[in-house]
């Protein structure tokens, strides 16, 4: 009898949009092998070079990690199930000392003093509570707003960026006032006006190796929100190294991941994922979009795991990993394990201080060109030097390889839509020979398009050009008319 198989929403573009996948296989290798002869494409996202499953995916039989089994050796039975989760980027440390509540405390969070698992001391340890929350954008803005409704007595933020339009369909902390002000001084400004006794610190500052053991020692508890691996990484290691519990959350599309890592004998996020992904693999929300709901419930279940923590009630999610998907509203649990042998929790540990993230992360300077859609200058085109050829009626095509959705939103005129999973099952429809056009790859930023540039001169087709900024700059530069998004 198949083994269901469930695909996280990253790995679905290549089981046609699947999110189970039914596999026959006498044990988790056949099944793994089985299911990348079906959908190829996998393969790559799966497995390495040698053939070897990748470091950052994980797979679970049932509930229980393949590692800690019989790993791929493991057998399979009638109604087993195999999750694949690829990475997307114990007890409590909150101080205990009691701060007595003022009568207009008691009356704002009477509801919570009512209840026995929190009553009067739960709120006293919420009051005297210091959470730190890194980023305060999809992740930070439900999670800060709800630590600040519930009574924390001091939040950090730590945050660099300004308020974009984009953000409000899920950074819920910002109105449309707030459009081009700094995300820290309009976050705080809010929080305090949803709790005034509140103690709002800000960190307006990229944190790295050099500031983030400094920034999280002033704090009881952190609040991962971060939207890239490096960040996710710095904030594991400086958890463990500072004994500060990581309340961890994810999301992409519609899936969302949560977490407790660096507890007391508990794992960290190395323990689930000890290396990351190549630059490039796993698309960013802005390339591959996010529900704007999702960060709301990740959020709330990041703040819920903090209070908690705090108040020291209920069973924390230390040693699972919460699953959510909400395009088929299914919550999974995993059961995770600390590894003896991991370099930073492990029982001898090798990374005894902060390193370099990026490097880490494989984002050397040429990758990280790359990664922002940056290719030799012979290799690219501006929108007005296209503008100029359409003009002029050149020979060329304009390949457009985001998503039909986005197709539909916006689009370069005389474009045809081949999108970049597609592209290599459609590489007959690209136009080639001795008077072949030349070829202008776009998609919203140029990073896609960037991609596909690189999988076109691999199957010989040289004549190809990656469009500066995609179509984003093209509305920018020559046709403001389009709708950005």
């Amino acid at each position: 009898m198949p083994t269901t198989v469930f695909i996280p929403t990253p790995l679905r573009p290549f089981t046609d949009s699947q999110p189970t996948v039914q596999v026959a296989g006498a044990n988790v290798g056949e099944v793994l092998q089985n299911l990348v002869a079906a959908h190829g494409e996998l393969r790559h996202h799966l497995f390495n070079e040698q053939g070897k499953l990748r470091s950052f995916v994980n797979v679970y039989l049932n509930d229980e990690d393949i590692r800690y089994l019989s790993k791929e050796q493991t057998p399979v039975k009638d109604a087993d199930t195999l999750s694949i989760v690829p990475s997307v980027a114990g007890g409590s440390g909150a101080a205990t000392e009691e701060r007595a509540l003022s009568k207009d405390e008691v009356q704002r969070y009477s509801r919570h003093l009512i209840m026995p698992e929190v009553g009067v001391e739960g709120q006293q340890k919420l009051k005297a509570a210091r959470v730190l929350c890194v980023g305060a954008g999809g992740l930070g803005s439900p999670s800060a707003l709800y630590l600040a409704a519930a009574g924390v007595g001091t939040i950090g933020l730590v945050d660099f960026d300004v308020v974009d339009l984009s953000n409000l369909q899920r950074q819920v902390l910002y109105t449309t006032a707030d459009v081009g002000r700094p995300k820290l001084r309009a976050a705080s400004e809010r929080l305090r006006a949803l709790n005034p006794d509140l103690n709002v610190i800000t960190h307006e500052t990229m944190l790295n190796s050099s500031n983030a053991l400094e920034i999280f020692r002033a704090y009881d508890i952190i609040v991962d929100g971060a939207d890239n691996f490096p960040t996710r990484y710095l904030v594991n290691d400086a958890c463990v190294l500072t004994g500060r519990p990581n309340v961890y959350g994810s999301i992409f599309r519609f899936d969302g991941q949560v977490s407790i890592f660096g507890a007391k004998n508990g794992p960290c996020y190395r323990c689930l994922y000890p290396e990351p992904p190549p630059p490039g693999l796993v698309p960013s929300c802005a390339e591959g979009g996010v529900l704007g709901v999702l960060p709301g419930t990740i959020g709330t279940l990041q703040a819920t795991e903090a209070i908690k923590l705090i108040i020291g009630a209920g069973e924390p999610l230390i040693g699972r990993l919460l699953l959510y998907d909400a395009l088929q509203m299914k919550v999974r649990t995993l059961k995770l394990k600390r590894d003896p042998e991991c370099p930073v929790c492990g029982d001898h540990p090798t990374v005894t201080k902060l390193i370099d993230y990026e490097q880490f992360c494989g984002l050397t300077p040429q990758v990280k060109a790359q990664a922002s859609g940056t290719l030799p200058k012979e290799l690219e085109e501006t929108p007005l030097e296209l503008k100029a050829q359409i003009d002029a009626k050149a020979n060329i095509w304009i390949l457009d390889v985001r998503e039909p959705n986005e197709f539909n939103i916006c689009r370069i005129p005389d474009s045809t839509l081949i999108p970049l999973g597609e592209l290599q099952k459609r590489l007959g429809e690209i136009p080639q020979g001795a008077n072949g056009p030349e070829i202008i790859v776009h998609c919203r930023s140029g990073v896609r398009s960037a991609k596909a540039v690189n999988i076109l001169r691999e199957h010989g087709i040289t004549n190809a050009k990656n469009l500066k900024g995609g179509i984003l700059q093209w509305i920018k530069d020559v046709d403001p008319s389009l709708s950005s998004y």
